[in-house]
């Protein structure tokens, strides 16, 4: 339920950090999000925008900037309801504050959640400047319109400025929504449109702060030699040597997480330099003799660990979703049953810019600055690393440079935390790739095992699905068990209409901190769902795409509470406003096979594949050109994309997280792969764990944006899921050989 309040006169003009504001508007929803919610709802608002008397127009971002242009989409669809001149725009970014309600910048939902909210709000601020040009000019309310920053009479030419109105405005009560009437969409002039970053011209010209950028007078810096092994403990330590370097100041040992408690995004512990540059704390680290306690994840060897997934994958799991018998049909006298096992590997976020923060605490206050995804919980991490109050803390957060799930659990702040309070001064920490790359919060591994009984013409009467994989709830309750949103995650909302289905999970344990990344389990049970559709494609010797569409059945909603689902999270939104369409599924897939030229004849060793997945609200299609030279080398000559994600503020955002999320999903489904002998990651840097660099990336990425009227959905990471069941299906295509095994480097592919 969304509050709207005036502001301007509750001593908001003395925090907020802006002066002269004269109307100040805040909304608040009183329902936050049961899952991804960071904190509970609060009676604060927690979106503002303010006017002031020149004219400027504030919108304090809640939200964190990562390059994918939320501050921009905000923005325009303020600007927009709003009737503001751009150049008259101004973004703050918001601290890390309860009062803001949910900051977590991550599931791609900031649209999703804002949209309604920032339209309401602008415009119960666009009237109330029409009612103060009412009152001023003596005339009816109807009589006027906001249009380009200012207040317009028809009948009389007079035109009045919001900045001359808004100390009138700023004394009347906030309309009831239901006088407030939204433009159409027919007359949105941002909404919709390809509008430039709004912090594109600070980032081109250098003047953009990221979390490495962050110096403060007296500043130390920080280099800390984590446990090589998660919750390995320091035994015995030598830091004469790196004490010794140049530069070098101090050796803090920060404490290791208490064993017998989750994990959460507490820092893991270790033996800081602490300097006066960076370099020379890097330098000093390399001098430090540790001795270490490898503890109980110091047996882990992947490859053992591999098999022990792929082993439980095929003993019975906890049922998700159930319809009909599929084990009955899968053992009946006349099926014909096909089966397939999957393996995805754990990979890691690895954003251009590594984690950073500073932190200052002064006697019993602290102030923090990280690039986090989630300010509040930055401040709370950081808080709790010192046994501070949060109400002692300000957390300011930086643009971000990546992110794509790691900045959200901001252990990195919570170290800077800890070393500014033993040294008494400003401290950063810049992890190294390494550090990033060895010490972070990895993508869950998976094993799956499906099976399908077909008719006699090949289409499915069964599918069982059976995924393990380790739980990202283990960090917060240290569970083996996925939770049920895990698994929710591509799986539970299997779209397609056959009789008998049955959808299990397994359990796995963790030895590694396993956290969300870009478009989370997605990307192993679209791996799996649209890898084995085309294998059932191939065996009943029908085309892909049309075989996809025959599963998908008549355009409907899938009703998952008649299987049993009651509990089905779907990004956090009701399934009444966002249903799982088969329609547009099948409609995206469409596009991308229309626009791709689908079925036209390819060269010898050429192939084309195609996969089609709904994730975060956001249905998307890819087809996939992929080149296979006789010597293995493959190439992608081209990739089409297709996404409905019901109504996009920005096209080109949209289309730039899209073409983003191909080269991503390409790095980990291509290339990426963390293992570990002895307990220890065995990967350090992009010389061991490659990212697509420009010779290898797609030569083309055509992404057509389906327009749609229907709420807006996510764009961030929806375009990942699709891309390595499209290119494993257009390797397939190419040269008769199955990938069922991720990254696609270890499959031998050269001509025999």
């Amino acid at each position: 339920m969304l509050t709207i309040e005036n502001l301007s006169r509750r001593g908001f003009l003395k925090t907020s950090g802006a002066a002269g504001m004269a109307l100040v508007l805040g909304a608040k929803v009183d329902l936050v999000g049961k899952v991804w919610a960071a904190a509970p709802a609060t009676l604060s608002p927690n979106v503002f925008v303010s006017i002031a008397k020149d004219g400027t127009v504030t919108l304090m971002a809640h939200r964190s900037e990562m390059g994918q242009g939320i501050r921009t989409g905000l923005a325009q669809i303020l600007a927009d309801e709003l009737e503001v001149d751009w150049t008259k725009m101004v973004l703050m970014q918001a601290e890390g504050d309860k009062k803001y309600g949910d900051q977590y910048t991550d599931g791609s939902r900031s649209i999703v959640k804002n949209f309604d909210r920032l339209r309401q709000l602008a415009g119960s601020a666009r009237l109330m400047l029409e009612q103060a040009a009412a009152q001023q000019w003596g005339v009816d309310p109807s009589e006027v319109t906001a249009r380009d920053h200012a207040v317009h009479h028809a009948a009389s030419g007079r035109s009045i400025g919001y900045g001359e109105l808004v100390e009138k405005a700023s004394t009347l009560p906030v309309p009831k929504p239901e006088s407030v009437k939204l433009k159409d969409r027919k007359d949105w002039k941002f909404i919709g449109k390809p509008v430039p970053n709004y912090d594109l011209a600070d980032m081109t010209h250098g003047k953009a702060v990221y979390g490495i950028d962050v110096r403060l007078p007296g500043m130390k810096y920080a280099a800390i030699q984590r446990p090589p092994v998660l919750r390995a403990t320091i035994k015995s330590y030598d830091a004469t040597k790196a004490l010794a370097f140049p530069g070098v100041e101090k050796v803090v040992e920060v404490p290791s997480p208490p064993a017998d408690k989750p994990l959460e995004f507490k820092a893991l512990g270790g033996l800081a330099v602490i300097a006066s540059n960076t370099w020379a704390a890097n330098e000093g680290r390399k001098l430090l003799d540790i001795q270490w306690n490898d503890g109980p994840n110091g047996s882990w060897d992947s490859v053992a660990y591999r098999k022990l997934m792929e082993d439980s994958c095929k003993t019975p799991g906890d049922i998700r979703r159930k319809r009909g018998d599929a084990e009955a049909a899968l053992k009946g006298s006349n099926a014909k049953v096909i089966e397939a096992a999957y393996w995805s590997p754990h990979f890691v976020h690895a954003p251009m810019e590594v984690p950073a923060a500073v932190a200052d605490v002064k006697g019993d206050t602290m102030e923090v600055w990280g690039c986090s995804q989630d300010g509040q919980a930055l401040r709370k991490t950081a808080a709790e690393m010192i046994g501070m109050p949060e109400e002692k803390v300000r957390a300011n957060v930086t643009l971000l440079g990546g992110a794509f799930g790691r900045k959200s659990k901001p252990d990195f702040g919570a170290e800077a935390a800890f070393l500014s309070k033993q040294v008494g001064a400003p401290v950063k920490v810049t992890w190294t790739r390494e550090d990033d790359i060895q010490n972070g919060y990895y993508h869950a591994a998976a094993a799956q095992y499906v099976r399908a009984a077909v008719d006699d013409k090949g289409k499915p009467i069964a599918w069982a699905h059976r995924t393990v994989f380790p739980a990202i709830m283990n960090i917060f309750t240290g569970q083996t068990k996925p939770g049920t949103w895990e698994v929710d995650f591509g799986l539970t909302d299997l779209p397609y209409d056959i009789a008998n289905i049955q959808l299990e999970s397994g359990e796995a344990l963790c030895h590694v901190r396993v956290g969300w990344k870009r478009s989370v389990q997605n990307i192993f049970h679209a791996f799996a769902i649209n890898s084995f559709t085309h294998e059932l494609a191939v065996a009943a010797g029908r085309d892909h795409a049309e075989y996809v569409k025959d599963l998908l059945g008549n355009d409907r909603h899938v009703d998952l509470a008649a299987d049993g689902v009651t509990d089905y999270f779907n990004y956090d939104n009701d399934i009444k406003t966002y249903p799982i369409d088969t329609a547009r599924l099948k409609n995206v897939l469409d596009v991308a096979t229309r626009e791709a030229g689908w079925g036209k004849k390819m060269p010898e060793r050429s192939g084309m594949g195609l996969a089609v997945h709904r994730s975060f609200l956001t249905y998307v299609a890819t087809v996939i050109e992929a080149d296979v030279a006789k010597d293995g080398k493959v190439t992608i000559p081209r990739v089409v994309m297709a996404v409905d994600c019901g109504t996009a503020v920005n096209p080109d955002r949209v289309k730039a997280q899209m073409e983003g999320a191909c080269i991503y999903a390409m790095s980990a489904c291509f290339f990426g792969e963390i293992t570990a002998k002895q307990g220890r990651v065995q990967q350090h840097n992009f010389d061991d764990y490659p990212v697509a660099r420009m010779d290898t990336a797609p030569k083309v990425i055509e992404v057509h944006v389906v327009e749609s009227t229907e709420p807006p959905g996510g764009a961030g990471e929806p375009g990942v899921p699709p891309f390595a069941p499209a290119l494993c299906n257009a390797i397939f295509n190419a040269t008769g050989k199955r990938i069922r095994a991720l990254p696609i480097i270890h499959t031998d592919l050269s001509a025999t």
